[in-house]
């Protein structure tokens, strides 16, 4: 009788526990349901997606030590963290109370179950546990772009052909987000750091934060809250708040141009009397010496006209009109086709900006408009 008792209340106790946890868990997702619930993006579709509770991302991290740390900005921190089954992750923390910080989030866990391409970042999970809001990647251990494109001994691992392969696979990740996915889906913060390599230097394009995100026919909009980092973004967006998938084609043509060359959009290694790395890339072409945009490293080993047509489709890219810039479907058959005919690119504009460090990111229009000037260079 004791032992049937004991049985009993054994039985009990782990049942109590079990509708616990259940209670715990559906009273965690709660948050992030609502989230999902309240974004006319999802258009109404019931949604899966993983929960990771806020203990395991703690246990992971070394409660967020500073060792684990492997990134940060504007956004929070990113921590690098194991969890079950040894599975290597990278935690970004939302910073607390921040309004980008909870649109960020919503856009990122919304994308969670809208995007799949090999040239887009792996969002494995999310969490929201009281003020903290927190998203879970796939770890890839060669971090981003810029740690090798600008740093004096990493650069020297980018090869041409891989450099060009980062070109290319930037490319098609783009041609998904604006065409192939099931929404036109426009970046609006492409730049080095947000481009990820995994260990075979494939990249992947990361922080969908900023993302805006199109259903049906609709493929641009005005906004008077200017988003993005300054430099990547395009005339028209940042003097008028209008944008379209060509805000994305611009940002690639910059990007681009800072792959072939290993320079910053804003680099002090420029020629004097430039002021950035269009409006020097575009003299160079018209001088017929675009090969001194080429880095060193790569110069001697590089097949020169497929460098010199990266240039060609860059130049292409941030032209100041957006009709004038082809779409993503135009940018890959032009790399990819040697024999294609380029038309002529037309001379940029190129941005005067005033009381800003290079990168800094900026929100408001008003701000925007009293520290940039935008100017068109005269020919010699």
């Amino acid at each position: 009788m004791a032992c049937v008792l004991i049985l009993a209340c054994t039985a009990l106790v782990s049942i109590c526990k079990y509708k616990g946890r259940m209670k715990s868990t559906r009273h965690k997702k709660g948050p992030m349901l609502g989230y999902l619930s309240s974004s006319s993006e999802m258009g109404g579709e019931h949604v899966e997606f993983p929960f990771v509770s806020f203990e395991d991302i703690a246990d992971a991290t070394d409660n967020f030590s500073e060792f684990n740390q492997i990134g940060s900005g504007g956004f929070g921190k990113v921590y690098k963290g194991t969890l079950q089954g040894n599975k290597e992750v990278a935690i970004k923390r939302l910073s607390k109370g921040s309004a980008q910080g909870i649109e960020e989030f919503k856009n990122e866990i919304i994308l969670i179950v809208k995007l799949q391409h090999k040239n887009l970042v792996r969002l494995l999970g999310c969490c929201i546990y009281g003020d903290e809001r927190l998203l879970i990647y796939e770890y890839l251990k060669n971090k981003s772009l810029d740690t090798f494109l600008f740093d004096d001994t990493r650069q020297y691992v980018l090869d041409w052909a891989t450099r060009f392969k980062i070109i290319k696979g930037v490319a098609r990740g783009l041609l998904y987000l604006h065409q192939d996915s099931r929404l036109t889906v426009i970046h609006r913060d492409l730049k080095p750091s947000n481009i990820l390599l995994d260990s075979k230097m494939t990249p992947k394009i990361s922080d969908f934060g900023m993302a805006r995100i199109f259903g049906g026919n609709k493929h641009e909009a005005n906004t008077t809250r200017v988003v993005g980092t300054y430099g990547y973004m395009s005339p028209e967006y940042v003097m008028g708040g209008a944008f379209s998938v060509k805000l994305d084609t611009y940002s690639f043509g910059v990007l681009l141009l800072e792959i072939v060359s290993g320079l910053k959009i804003t680099s002090p290694q420029l020629v004097m009397n430039f002021f950035g790395l269009t409006a020097y890339a575009w003299r160079l072409w018209e001088d017929g010496k675009a090969t001194e945009l080429v880095h060193s490293s790569v110069i001697e080993s590089c097949s020169l006209d497929e460098v010199l047509r990266c240039i060609h489709v860059g130049l292409l890219c941030v032209q100041d009109c957006p009709n004038d810039r082809p779409l993503m479907a135009s940018v890959i058959f032009m790399l990819e086709n040697g024999s294609a005919l380029l038309p002529a690119p037309k001379q940029p504009a190129y941005f005067a900006v005033r009381s800003l460090e290079p990168g800094k990111t900026r929100e408001n229009m008003e701000n925007t408009m009293n520290v940039v000037s935008i100017t068109t260079l005269e020919g010699r």
